[in-house]
């Protein structure tokens, strides 16, 4: 009887679990809903004049609101700087950052966790210990160091981002390496593997995920970037998108929306792409450079 008593609650188990799932699934449908929602009306209103974006910041464009392509047309033609042009420096900006960023890290943290000295735990300490130090309390002093020098170009920026970009990089990069078998290291080395041979030969394509990983996050916060570009850049010579689009802002609270929204959607295009062609390499990469070892 006890068995039978057992085995009837089971279903009623399984249903309450199925239950619960689509009581989860539909909250976080409405969450990522909410998330998504400033993206759209981000992009429709990049199709409206300034006054139906004052008027009504909701409502989709009309006859009478809807401006075409002028406001693309603006944003990519406005004031002296042309827009191509800060969208070139944009984009090396990002791909010369991550690119230090991954070979220098990477290379760091497997070393860090292979020579497991001293001298390597105070370092590894230190990048962690980046990871919480709010921006604000080092960018004056960032900037006049930067100054001083010259690295107020887009090819000395890229060291800066690679201080501010390591803290993480090496924390999620040390994790993974602690779960590759240092036997596979050790057979290379009696083949006579130098250090070089064995870390781009052997751990380096074993370290792929977390490697897109964190090329995904690394590439996001570049690009994104405002404030330290406009900090360490020389602004009469050299502005990114974000810097750009400062400049629709007219003088008297005179503010082209249509102009900067327009902006926005080129600016999140690339980004937005990129993202969903490898966003399936970011959870298996967090997870394995966190938990792993």
């Amino acid at each position: 009887m006890a068995k039978i008593a057992s085995k009837a609650k089971e279903p009623k188990k399984t249903v309450k679990q199925t239950f619960g799932m689509k009581v989860l699934t539909i909250v976080f449908a409405v969450i990522s809903i909410i998330y998504v929602l400033p993206v759209f009306i981000v992009l429709y209103n990049s199709f409206k004049t300034n006054g139906g974006i004052a008027l009504n910041l909701f409502s989709f464009p009309d006859g009478e609101s809807f401006n075409g392509f002028a406001n693309y047309i603006k944003g990519m033609t406005f004031g002296n700087y042309p827009f191509w042009e800060a969208a070139l420096w944009s984009l090396f900006i990002t791909l010369g950052g991550v690119t230090l960023i991954l070979i220098c890290t990477s290379m760091a943290a497997w070393y860090i966790q292979r020579s497991n000295t001293l001298f390597c735990k105070i370092v590894y300490f230190f990048c962690i210990f980046s990871m919480v130090v709010p921006f604000q309390m080092v960018m004056f002093t960032l900037s006049d160091t930067a100054n001083k020098l010259k690295l107020t170009t887009p090819w000395g920026i890229l060291f800066v981002y690679l201080g501010f970009g390591a803290g993480l990089a090496i924390f999620m990069f040390s994790g993974f390496v602690k779960s590759i078998p240092i036997e596979i290291e050790e057979a290379a080395d009696v083949d006579g593997a130098g250090p070089l041979k064995t870390f781009f030969g052997i751990v380096l394509p074993i370290m792929k995920p977390t490697f897109i990983s964190v090329a995904i996050l690394e590439t996001m916060w570049i690009w994104n970037d405002y404030l330290l570009p406009y900090l360490i850049l020389d602004g009469k010579l050299y502005k990114t998108i974000p810097i750009h689009m400062q400049f629709l802002n007219g003088s008297y609270g005179q503010t082209d929306h249509g102009a900067i929204m327009a902006l926005v959607v080129l600016s999140i295009l690339p980004i937005v792409i990129f993202y969903f062609a490898c966003q399936k390499y970011i959870i298996e990469g967090v997870v394995s450079g966190a938990v792993k070892g």
